[in-house]
């Protein structure tokens, strides 16, 4: 019987739980009694809930993604508005700022995990690549808006910022990377996806991915509006696996 907690959500308990094993002690201080001791309720609680540890691991990981993909509709919604080098900035500071780093590291640790994932993940590395693909919609939303060139291969460049940012967030131990270091990385990245921006007859020029002032959230163009309501049709309809 628990000791100190409501059974209500016993399990968001315990995720949320061993995410601060995770994050203070990391993937080799993670044990089932660690979680528990954590949690203060009785060892036996997790296994009344969960298979073993793996199982309960295996769950804790797409908890995790599906908390992810819950951003994916307003992500997508504020394409074309405010600066698009601190909104990359926003999501990669909320993956890996999280548990996100030491998930990846606990997913490489443990190979019954990983071969677990596998059933719902066949491939890529889950919760990395699952911000990838986020982050490569809101991408090709910025690109039909004309914020992001034609040529730009956004399914390359999601990737390429996810893995970057994942090395500037990997010692858990250290202070995260400030916002000049994350922002620098993200224009270094899309330096040749950003089309020159045209000058601002009203004010200074806005900087790298900023709209002009016509893109303003509650004033879109209707061309623009129409642009973004065809390119998230698509996104809606269902992805190839």
């Amino acid at each position: 019987m628990p000791t100190g907690i409501h059974l209500r959500d016993v399990r968001a308990q315990l995720f949320d739980a061993a995410e601060r094993v995770l994050l203070r002690d990391g993937p080799s201080g993670l044990t089932s009694r660690a979680v528990t001791t954590e949690a203060d309720c009785a060892k036996g609680v997790l296994h009344k809930h969960f298979a073993d540890f793996d199982a309960f691991l295996a769950d804790l990981v797409l908890d995790r993604i599906h908390r992810l993909e819950s951003r994916r509709d307003a992500l997508l919604e504020s394409a074309g508005t405010g600066d698009l080098i601190t909104t990359i900035a926003d999501v990669l500071t909320e993956v890996f700022e999280s548990v996100a780093v030491s998930i990846v590291a606990l997913i490489t640790f443990r190979d019954e995990l990983r071969t677990r994932l596998r059933n719902a993940r066949p491939t890529g590395v889950p919760l990395a690549t699952d911000a990838a693909l986020l982050l490569a919609d809101y991408l090709a939303a910025e690109q039909s808006l004309g914020r992001l060139t034609p040529t730009a291969d956004v399914q390359t460049l999601a990737p390429t910022l996810i893995g970057a940012g994942h090395l500037l967030f990997a010692d858990r131990t250290a202070q995260p990377p400030n916002h000049a270091a994350l922002h620098k990385m993200i224009t270094t990245v899309l330096s040749s996806a950003l089309p020159p921006t045209p000058p601002n007859r009203s004010g200074p020029p806005a900087g790298p991915g900023q709209p002009a002032p016509a893109l303003h959230p509650d004033t879109k163009p209707k061309h623009v509006r129409r642009g973004l309501s065809r390119h998230l049709s698509r996104l809606d309809s269902p992805r190839r696996t």
